[in-house]
C-alpha cells in the first residue's frame, strides 16, 4: 500500500470513528423502569454528554491531517489517541453505573434528587448497544492515533502550489501596488 493510500485511509477511519461517536451520542444508551412502572428513555446526550465535544474534535483533527506537516502530524496522533482513550473511559464509565449516568434524566422525570434516593426509584435498567459502539469507536480512534504516529513521517508532505514563500515581485507587481497606494492616499492613479 502506498504512503498517500494510507494516509487517506487512516484520515478516513478517524473521521468515521469521530461519525461513530457523535452517531452513538445521538441514539438512547438506557431503558429504565422507574417505581410505579414509568418507563424512561436515556439518550448518550444525557448519559455521556462529553461525547459530542470529542466526536467533532476527531472530525476537526482529521481535516488537519490532510494539511499538516510532518511535526504536526505526529503532535495531532497522539492528541487523536489521547481523544480516543478518552472516549473510551467516557463511555465506560457510563455504561459501568447506569443510574449515575441517568441520574439527571430520572432527576427531570421525577424530581428525586441524591444518588441514593435515585437508585431506590429505578426499578429495573436495560442497555441498548449505542454506548458499546461508542466504545469501539473510541478503540478505532486510538488505534487511528497510534497509526498516524507511527506512519506520518512517511506520508507525502503538503504541496506548496499557493504558498507565498517562492513569490518575486515583478514590476507589474510594483505598479499595482503603487496604484493601490495612490488611491489610499485620494489620487485617482488612472488620470495622467
Amino acid at each position: 500500500m502506498t504512503s498517500a493510500r494510507l494516509k487517506l485511509l487512516l484520515i478516513l477511519a478517524g473521521a468515521a470513528g469521530g461519525g461513530l461517536v457523535l452517531l452513538s451520542w445521538t441514539q438512547p444508551w438506557f431503558g429504565l423502569i422507574l417505581d410505579g412502572g414509568q418507563p424512561l428513555e436515556v439518550a448518550g446526550q444525557t448519559a455521556s454528554p462529553g461525547l459530542s465535544a470529542l466526536g467533532l474534535a476527531c472530525l476537526a483533527l482529521a481535516g488537519a491531517l490532510t494539511i499538516a506537516g510532518r511535526v504536526l502530524r505526529v503532535a495531532l496522533g497522539v492528541v487523536e489517541t489521547l481523544m480516543g482513550v478518552v472516549v473510551v473511559v467516557t463511555a465506560a464509565s457510563a455504561l459501568g453505573s447506569p443510574v449515575s449516568a441517568s441520574a439527571s434524566a430520572v432527576t427531570a422525570a421525577t424530581a428525586v434528587s441524591g444518588s441514593a434516593s435515585i437508585a431506590e426509584v429505578v426499578v429495573s435498567i436495560t442497555t441498548s448497544g449505542w454506548p458499546w459502539l461508542a466504545i469501539a469507536a473510541g478503540v478505532l480512534i486510538t488505534l487511528v492515533g497510534i497509526g498516524v504516529v507511527a506512519l506520518s513521517p512517511r506520508w507525502p508532505g503538503p504541496t506548496r502550489k499557493y504558498g507565498t514563500s517562492g513569490a518575486v515581485e515583478t514590476d507589474d507587481t510594483a505598479t499595482t501596488l503603487g496604484a493601490w497606494d495612490s488611491l489610499t492616499g485620494g489620487s485617482d492613479p488612472t488620470i495622467h
